[in-house]
Formats: structure tokens, C-alpha cells, sequence
């Protein structure tokens, strides 16, 4: 197959700052990629990095993403092996490749983009001051959502205790189930101790509690504090910063054996596109690792990819709530036929 590409470039506005333990966001630049085929065919997809965050996040980005788009137009190889390093990209230009070839925006044939069944989402609190984050959390439970999800890292643990308990002063951990992601904010020497205080809330899982070193570690063992914490945390851990860089099959089997933990969170624009993330889920499957899909602050050109893939992924009956609430976040978005209704997302085209 022969392909010619076009890049633009385009920054989004949040509608209200989106707080996490690392900063906050006001705005987020995407780089949309349109792969055109000898037949005429288009395909968009979006390249979304995170600054400060994603392994491809780099100066020279577009210049980076123009060699990517040249080689695929070059060879016409869409599997994407060589642009491993670049997860961001790679995401982008497997989404396009999957538009052109299916002519529309059902990427997938699920019982999702047939419009069956919806997929189940979490609510996420994003931080704010414990004003903020409390009327945030009341929102979501009367929308109706049944899976909250709390950032946590940023305000007083007091006041992050205190959220925790005004739901469940109200709702049985079977009636509404509690996800908090800390982003590595805690310090390995006081992990444990936050750990347990968080134990008496029913809290489903914890995402990162403390910081990702093991690509930057000169030790001969960089996992042993987050092995330690998988091993001996009173509430699950789910790993999410921790697999970005692992984009080689052979590292990901090192991480999941060295780390055992008991979830993973998977962001395609993070941890290798739509082929990365499938080895994630398939290789967390074979060690009875659980896992689910997440957006990374895509617009819904990304987000209906990242949607369409956890659809294609775990099947028609999905039941465990995705984290792809991040649609409403932008003023200017782009439009996409998926829409929240209460707690799931569908597919409307």
C-alpha cells in the first residue's frame, strides 16, 4: 500500500483546571496525523502526548512524527515495530490505518460500535481544594456513577481521608466502588503507613502510590520498593506511571515478574498504542494480573480509539468500569460518535 500524510497541530482548553500530583493542566497540544491511500481513502488519528510524563514527549516531537509517517508511507508496513520507543505516535498512526481501512469511525465490530451494549466508566474527581473535590465527587454520584475515582497527592491526606469517608457514610463499597490514583505522590518510607489508613474506606485499588524509578535507577534491583508494597499493601495496587518506557515485550515480562502487582492501567498513548497495550493485557492475563484501559487526555478523536480498543479487548460482556470519562474536559473538542449517558459510554454513529 502506498500512503502520503498530513500533520496539523492543535491545542486544546480545558473547561476548568485539571489537577494532578505532578501540576495542573489548562490546555493539552495533539498532533493529528491523515494517512491518504493510492485509493483515495483517509484515515485521522491522534498523537497525544503527556510533557513530563510520556517516554515520546520530546523536543523535537514533530520532527520525530514526520519520520514516522514517512517510513509507514515509504514501506507500507503498518505494524509498527520500529516506532516502539514512541508510543504517542504509534497510537496516531494505528488509528489512522484502522479508519482508512474501515471507511468510518467504527475502528472495531463489538457489541459497543453496534450500538448493544455500553461501556461501564468511572467517575474521577480531578484535584482541587477539598471544597472543589467534594462537589466534583457529589456530581458524579448523583449522575449516577457507580465507580469514583480520587486523585489524590495534592491536598492535606486529612482531607483526602475525609472525601473518602463522606461516601462511604452514604454507600456500601457493593453500591459504589472507590479507585484513588496518588500519581507516585507518596514517599516509599511513608507508602505503607497512607496505605493502611486508606484500608477501613473499601477502596478497590491504588494506583502508583509512590514514584516510577526503575528507568532512571542505577540499582540492581529498582523494583524492590513498589515489589515490596505489591506484596504487603492491605488495598490492591495498580500499576500505571511504572510501565511507561517498557515498550520491548522482553521488559514488560521482567516488570510484571519483578513487581507483581495486581492491577495494570493501560493508556494507549502511553504504553505502545493499540500493539502495546494488547501485550500488556495478554501478558498481565498469564500471571492472573487484572487490567483496564484508560485515556490520557486525548481528544475524542483518541478517546473514541482508546474506547473502540478496551471494547475489542475484554469483549462484549465488559464489566469492569474503564477510565474514559475524559470527553466533557475540553471547551473546543472534536466530535466523535460516542457519548456518556450516567455511567456508560456508547457508541452512537
Amino acid at each position: 500500500m502506498i500512503y502520503s500524510y498530513h500533520i496539523s497541530k492543535r491545542r486544546f482548553r480545558f473547561r476548568q483546571p485539571a489537577g494532578t500530583s505532578r501540576g495542573v493542566y489548562t490546555d493539552k497540544t495533539s498532533w493529528f496525523v491523515t494517512l491518504r491511500d493510492d485509493r483515495g481513502r483517509e484515515g485521522t488519528g491522534e498523537c497525544s502526548p503527556l510533557p513530563d510524563l510520556s517516554c515520546d514527549a520530546l523536543p523535537d516531537y514533530e520532527e520525530i512524527l514526520k519520520d514516522c509517517c514517512q517510513l509507514v508511507c515509504v514501506t507500507g508496513r503498518t505494524d509498527f515495530d520500529e516506532m516502539r520507543p514512541y508510543p504517542s505516535m504509534t497510537f496516531g498512526l494505528e488509528t489512522a490505518v484502522r479508519h482508512l481501512e474501515a471507511g468510518s469511525f467504527r475502528l472495531f465490530d463489538t457489541a459497543f460500535t453496534r450500538g448493544e451494549a455500553g461501556i461501564p466508566i468511572n467517575g474521577l474527581v480531578w484535584m482541587g481544594t477539598y471544597k472543589e473535590m467534594y462537589a466534583r465527587m457529589e456530581e458524579k454520584l448523583r449522575a449516577g456513577f457507580r465507580c469514583i475515582k480520587i486523585k489524590i497527592g495534592a491536598i492535606g491526606f486529612d482531607d483526602e481521608l475525609r472525601l473518602l469517608a463522606a461516601v462511604r457514610e452514604r454507600f456500601a463499597p457493593e453500591e459504589v466502588q472507590l479507585r484513588v490514583d496518588a500519581n507516585g505522590a507518596f514517599a516509599p518510607e511513608e507508602a505503607m503507613r497512607k496505605l493502611e489508613a486508606l484500608q477501613p474506606f473499601g477502596i478497590h485499588s491504588i494506583e502508583q502510590p509512590i514514584r516510577a524509578v526503575w528507568r532512571e535507577a542505577t540499582a540492581a534491583d529498582p523494583w524492590r520498593d513498589m515489589a515490596r508494597l505489591c506484596r504487603e499493601s492491605p488495598i490492591p495496587i495498580a500499576l500505571d506511571e511504572e510501565l511507561i518506557g517498557a515498550n520491548r515485550i522482553e521488559e514488560k515480562r521482567a516488570l510484571l515478574d519483578a513487581i507483581r502487582p495486581q492491577y495494570v492501567v493501560l493508556k494507549p498513548s502511553l504504553h505502545g498504542g493499540m500493539q502495546g497495550v494488547t501485550e500488556w493485557v495478554e501478558e498481565a492475563r498469564r500471571r492472573n494480573i487484572g487490567s483496564w484501559i484508560t485515556s490520557a487526555l486525548e481528544s475524542n478523536v483518541g478517546l473514541n480509539a482508546v474506547a473502540q480498543l478496551a471494547a475489542h479487548l475484554y469483549g462484549d460482556d465488559l464489566q469492569l468500569p474503564q477510565g474514559l470519562g475524559t470527553g466533557a474536559l475540553y471547551t473546543d473538542n472534536i466530535d466523535r460518535p460516542i457519548r456518556l449517558r450516567g455511567d456508560r459510554m456508547w457508541y452512537v454513529g
